[in-house]
């Protein structure tokens, strides 16, 4: 069992990280592919999924091609802060150009809203170990009523762990887990715990084991150190120290994603995404 311990990360906001801004024309360079508004530097991450709507219901005139008043995309930041939209994930990460959306200026300005919607769990690139502690902490209920005393005297769970890993800004191949071989980069949650207006949130599937049945650990957590080690002629080390911020909850069984059947056919599986995927139970 001692090898089957892997660990699933989502992305999460504070809020649903909604940003209210305004689309120029100017904003928009068709030839890069690339455009830009009002926003803190540090509300938006490469790789996160983002829904874009106008504020008054009308058309978005944005993507060619794209005639609805709002819609879901990847991003790419740059390193002028320009953004990129992208169809899926590894490719916003990899922010290449020629995979980028085609772009078209809008005639008008436009008043927006784009907001951070939560992706799916993706395994956390280059993790060496990780460790969750959880704990009850009692409270003296001696001078609380009756009324009271039910629900004062289970305590409060809470918890707190660390992640260990080779710190990496590339993505790269992950060993499947669960049948994800999508790839979060260690260098996320780095860029993660500087994110002010969106918070430091992710949500974690810690697994002890990974077959089927599984056992895992989820729970929602924040980001509150991040250690980085440097020795020449070693890699790169990231510790990742977090604290949980609800109920930890601990599963035994098949996770929500995985649909099971007893014959042998294709499955239609609808992922969090609002896509439909083809699945061979094989």
């Amino acid at each position: 069992m001692g090898e089957e311990g892997s660990l699933l990360i989502k992305r999460t906001t504070a809020n649903e990280g909604r940003l209210k801004s305004s689309l120029d024309p100017d904003d928009v360079n068709v030839p890069r592919r690339r455009f830009s508004f009002d926003f803190p530097v540090e509300a938006l991450n490469t790789g996160d999924l983002i829904e874009i709507y106008t504020l008054d219901g009308s058309e978005l005139i944005l993507v060619a091609g794209h005639n609805f008043p709002d819609g879901r995309w990847y991003c790419h930041i740059d390193d002028t802060g320009g953004i990129r939209l992208y169809d899926d994930f590894e490719d916003s990460i990899n922010g290449t150009f020629d995979k980028a959306l085609n772009l078209v200026v809008p005639p008008v300005s436009k008043n927006i809203i784009v907001q951070t919607r939560n992706s799916r769990f993706r395994c956390y690139g280059q993790m060496r170990s990780w460790e969750i502690t959880t704990s009850r902490q009692t409270v003296d209920t001696t001078s609380l009523g009756e009324e009271f005393l039910a629900y004062f005297s289970r305590g409060l769970i809470s918890g707190q762990g660390s992640i260990d890993c080779i710190w990496d800004y590339k993505n790269s191949a992950c060993e499947q887990v669960r049948n994800i071989s999508r790839e979060e980069q260690p260098n996320y949650l780095c860029e993660l715990l500087l994110r002010l207006k969106q918070g430091a949130l992710f949500r974690g599937q810690f697994f002890l084991y990974a077959g089927r049945p599984s056992v895992w650990y989820e729970a929602d957590c924040i980001v509150t150190n991040i250690g980085l080690n440097f020795s020449p002629g070693e890699v790169v080390g990231s510790r990742v120290e977090f604290v949980t911020t609800g109920p930890i909850d601990l599963h035994i069984g098949d996770p929500a994603s995985f649909l099971t059947q007893e014959d042998s056919d294709l499955i239609l599986q609808e992922d969090e995404d609002s896509g439909i995927l083809l699945e061979d139970p094989s």
